[in-house]
């Protein structure tokens, strides 16, 4: 007799049936939701950095690095050349104006102002002789001039008395004219002698002031020579510490070698490289600031070297108030360069984001801190900590600032904790 046998509603290939259409919906489902919606990523919050955007004091800054150097530097170069026959001082020794350093030989040089010491000798000795000469000639006119004077005398008294006496006709008129000749010659003999001397005067005085000058130059030139004899012993123009000392005992310097230099230790400078992106915006005037010893000082630029030197260029700095007592020659500070004033703004934490972006989007957190997503942003000016934030974000909003580096084109992060 035969069975009815029930049939299966759930029949083996019915379910795998089932399953595969399951399966090929959910697949085009996966590929409608992540082709035509956002590309996710799933993020740890423990490896990334979440900042938040406050209002706050910015000001432009840079940091650059800067070397202590004494506030002057004074070279000490050889003004005559020679051989260094002694050394007074060290090395590093503090030295105090006009203090020898060292002593140099040049016996061209010590010859050179015998000789000269000579000529002026016998210029001053040949000098006197003139003048001893010039006295005498003027003794001998005076006494020439005085016979002349009396002669005049003489025949203007036998003139004038001989005159009277042809009118009374008492002498005859060859006596008188006789007598009048020789008064005109007398007078003419005064002229002449006058103008003699008033000539020999003038040539005496010409000759005086000739000699006078032609001394006083060779004088000059003897203490200008006895100046360079005296610069062959090298001495401190200023107080100050004597540094790169280059001299030894026997060796020969030549004129215009550097010898070393003295260090003003009045007070100290800072000598800052700077990369030549900022030459248009530092200026004499600009502050910063340090740190020496847990302490903050500040700073000012007094000069700013313009040229150019591989991609950097370079200014001096002085301390404005109080200097470090720890300070010392060489050593090297990090100083806040201010580029501006300070200002209220909104800022941004640097972070390694920018390689990726530039600067022109972000991750924004969203309100329940979930995800993250990618807006636009646009930022202005920026230092060592800050950027500015001129558009796309408000204060108290919530960012992603690390590396962007494994997101490739994700535009919305998955965070989890």
């Amino acid at each position: 007799m035969d069975r009815v046998i029930a049939k299966k509603k759930w029949s083996t290939k019915r379910l795998l049936t089932i399953a595969g259409i399951a399966g090929i919906v959910a697949l085009i489902a996966g590929s409608i939701y992540f082709t035509s919606g956002k590309s996710r990523l799933n993020v740890d919050t423990e490896r990334i950095t979440i900042s938040e955007i406050k209002t706050g004091s910015f000001q432009e800054f840079i940091t650059v690095n800067g070397v202590v150097l004494p506030i002057s530097t004074i070279y000490l170069d050889a003004m005559e050349g020679g051989r260094v026959e002694e050394k007074y001082v060290e090395d590093g020794a503090m030295m105090k104006k006009d203090q020898p350093i060292l002593r140099l030989s040049n016996t061209d040089l010590e010859l050179q102002l015998a000789n000269q010491e000579t000529q002026v000798f016998n210029v001053l000795t040949q000098m006197q002789i003139s003048k001893n000469n010039a006295e005498q000639n003027s003794i001998n006119r005076q006494n020439q001039d005085a016979e002349v004077d009396n002669a005049l005398k003489e025949a203007e008294r036998v003139y004038n008395l001989n005159k009277k006496l042809f009118e009374q006709k008492v002498i005859g008129a060859q006596e008188f004219q006789s007598s009048k000749n020789l008064y005109e010659y007398q007078l003419r003999r005064k002229k002449l002698t006058e103008q003699i001397m008033k000539t020999d005067a003038v040539s005496m005085k010409q000759q005086v002031d000739q000699a006078g000058e032609s001394y006083q130059q060779m004088k000059r030139t003897l203490t200008l020579m006895r100046k360079k004899v005296g610069d062959l012993i090298v001495r401190a123009p200023v107080d100050g510490q004597l540094t790169s000392l280059d001299a030894e005992i026997g060796e020969n310097k030549n004129k215009g070698q550097r010898l070393g230099q003295i260090d003003v230790m009045s007070g100290y400078k800072v000598r800052v490289d700077i990369d030549e992106h900022y030459i248009s915006r530092i200026f004499a005037g600009l502050v910063g600031n340090c740190d020496v010893a847990g302490k903050n000082y500040q700073l000012k630029i007094k000069k700013v070297y313009t040229q150019v030197l591989n991609g950097r260029f370079q200014v001096d700095m002085e301390f404005t108030g109080a200097v470090p007592e720890s300070i010392r020659r060489g050593q090297s500070l990090q100083i806040r360069l201010a580029l501006s004033d300070e200002t209220k703004a909104l800022l941004l934490p640097k972070g390694g984001f920018y390689q990726q972006t530039g600067g022109n989007w972000i991750f924004k957190v969203s309100e329940n801190g979930k995800t993250a997503y990618k807006i636009d942003i646009q930022l202005g000016r920026q230092n060592p900590d800050y950027y500015e934030i001129l558009q796309g974000l408000k204060p108290g909003d919530k960012v992603v600032t690390s590396s962007y580096e494994s997101y490739g084109t994700m535009q919305e992060l998955i965070l989890k904790k």
